[in-house]
């Protein structure tokens, strides 16, 4: 079995799972990072530099190497998150979740009748995902993200609507909704950290994963260490810059 085929399964187990994050139109570079040994990619297009022919590429790219892909889609809207499963990616991370309402809605469009209102037209997913309804909706993640004032207040209801399979934190967003001058404001560390704690008891308690957005590999082990069950490591437009300017530091180092 690949690495893609039970993917949900394994995060409802909250299995500890480390994923990627892209947010460039870069079907070979994503293939590349595919290979490396994580359990997904996560293609971003919400904030990142793809429209949808570029999710689709990115995905065909990643299932090359049998890894799960996922799909942070551009807004609660049954729309992106179909297009996003017809293209064969295994679950989407749906943002600005502030109530139980917003879930039930992500989690409805996740999923075909009578379950749900998923629109029939799988395409490409028919190939990697099902081919039933029935399988199909039990193959496919739906994952929430808490990163609001609301989000946060309503969390406990949140993670215990039927069907979220787990909670995904955006810490930047999260550290602005709690008061943060910047997106990494240090005065807002330890009331962050409560709000993490709080989050993670939320779907802890409700029987679910609990996932976060990490700057490095280093932040990620910290966060499965704490009790998470999964965790992305950002991003490929990031990395590629820090490892050019690290060779080039080495160059000129060197030359001196």
């Amino acid at each position: 079995m690949s690495s893609a085929e039970g993917f949900a399964a394994r995060l409802r187990a909250g299995e500890k799972i480390v994923g990627y994050w892209v947010v460039l139109d870069n079907p070979v570079g994503t293939e590349r990072i595919a290979r490396t040994g994580y359990d997904y990619v996560c293609i971003d297009a919400q904030h990142g530099l793809v429209d949808s022919r570029a999710v689709l590429s990115t995905v065909t790219a990643v299932d090359t190497y049998g890894v799960a892909s996922m799909v942070r889609v551009q807004s609660n809207d049954a729309f992106w998150i179909g297009q996003a499963l017809d293209t064969g990616a295994r679950g989407v991370i749906v943002p600005m979740v502030d109530t139980v309402s917003d879930a039930e809605s992500a989690v409805a469009a996740c999923r075909y009748p009578p379950v749900g209102r998923r629109s029939y037209g799988p395409m490409r997913a028919q190939l990697r995902v099902g081919p039933t309804p029935a399988v199909a909706d039990a193959e496919v993640a739906c994952l929430v993200m808490i990163e609001t004032p609301d989000g946060l207040a309503n969390v406990k209801d949140i993670a215990a609507v039927p069907g979220v399979d787990g909670l995904y934190i955006g810490p930047s967003d999260l550290r602005l909704a709690l008061g943060g001058k910047t997106s990494t404001d240090p005065d807002l560390n330890d009331r962050f950290e409560e709000a993490l704690t709080e989050i993670l008891a939320a779907a802890t308690a409700a029987g679910i994963a609990c996932g976060i957005h990490c700057p490095d590999g280093a932040t990620a082990a910290k966060r499965l260490g704490q009790g998470f069950s999964f965790a992305s490591v950002a991003c490929d437009v990031v990395h590629l810059e820090q490892a050019a300017k690290s060779h080039l530091d080495a160059a000129r180092g060197s030359a001196s």
